[in-house]
């Protein structure tokens, strides 16, 4: 499996290959005009929610500009990449001089994605831009997301966001801006893209054929909040099903609540089950900060804090969990009865 592939979900596109875009036509306008006009920022932080279209809106940049280097003479909007273009068969290969695209690498040794993306792999940044273009075309960095780069490797990127070489592009994507460096954010033109509509979603999920069955349809898509990666973690992934056992185990009791605890732990804890872990922390996460805004707008200043603090602790219990490698199974069943104690 190529790295462009690695951590892929099953049933999405690879957006270095995805030709369509959906629902951010504002924000395409937006760059391609910045573009034409010569005054367009050397860096644009693209900032939004997972899975609604951010780096597919970076490579479908990132092919404009390659396509068009000369800014004057670009087109005032963005069109679907031409499949046959020289430009896009190099970009969907991985063969272009003139991209870099950073994300958190695979193990050689595991074979799984690592944690970070790290200032190994920002060194391959200097090293790009220390070469010279044989076609004098411009030279882009998509830092996919920059709230993955470690301290060392944020730093490291913000050196050469100081100093940026001529004719350099970067396009860094963030779920959670407020976490990247401030001086990062300082550097970079802030672009925000926002959930998908409804109409966006169908379009998009009817073009990766993901099928839904009709009587939860409305369902899935409620919980998707406009996002295509959340849509296929609950459909591909049992994430549904994941939350229904979660809601059933809050409004149970006594047994048939334990056997709901059992039944979400044992999903976690199964072979090729980190997507769904994944899924379920973030929706946990959630719960407990909606839950404890909930209780501090209706008085309940103690309860309120209660699961601000839990909220506290499980992220805790989860980096140790993380970092020691320890039973997923037993550590979620530690969650789980925290919650509900």
């Amino acid at each position: 499996m190529s790295e462009e592939r690695a951590g892929l979900l099953d049933g999405a596109i690879a957006p270095v290959s995805n030709v369509k875009l959906f629902g951010h036509e504002a924000a395409e306008e937006f760059l391609a005009r910045s573009y034409r006009s010569g005054k367009g920022h050397h860096a644009v932080l693209i900032e939004g929610p997972e899975g609604i279209g951010k780096a597919t809106l970076a490579f479908r940049f990132a092919n404009h500009i390659l396509r068009h280097p000369e800014p004057a003479s670009a087109p005032e909007t963005l069109s679907d990449p031409d499949p046959d273009h020289p430009v896009t068969r190099q970009l969907a290969s991985g063969a272009s001089h003139n991209l870099l695209h950073l994300h958190r690498p695979v193990d050689e040794k595991t074979g799984r994605v690592r944690s970070a993306i790290t200032v190994d792999e920002v060194r391959k940044a200097g090293h790009f831009f220390s070469q010279t273009s044989g076609t004098g075309n411009w030279r882009i960095v998509i830092i996919d997301p920059a709230d993955d780069l470690n301290r060392n490797a944020a730093n490291a990127i913000l050196k050469i966001l100081e100093e940026p070489p001529k004719r350099a592009m970067f396009l860094v994507l963030s779920h959670a801006p407020g976490k990247l460096l401030p001086t990062i954010r300082s550097r970079c033109l802030p672009l925000r893209l926002h959930e998908l509509s409804p109409e966006a979603m169908d379009k998009a999920l009817g073009q990766l054929g993901l099928s839904i069955p009709a009587d939860r349809r409305e369902a899935v898509l409620a919980l998707a909040k406009g996002s295509v990666a959340r849509a296929l973690k609950l459909v591909n992934y049992g994430g549904a099903d994941i939350l229904d056992a979660f809601d059933q185990m809050l409004a149970a009791s006594g047994p048939s609540q334990r056997k709901m605890m059992f039944k979400i732990a044992e999903a976690l804890s199964g072979k090729d089950s980190d997507v769904a872990f994944g899924f379920f922390t973030e929706h946990l996460g959630d719960h407990l900060a909606a839950t404890a805004r909930q209780l501090a707008l209706e008085g309940d200043l103690g309860g309120a804090e209660h699961f601000a603090r839990l909220s506290s602790t499980i992220n805790q219990q989860l980096g140790i969990a993380a970092a020691y490698n320890l039973d997923r199974k037993q550590t979620m069943l530690d969650v789980l009865g925290a919650i509900v104690r």
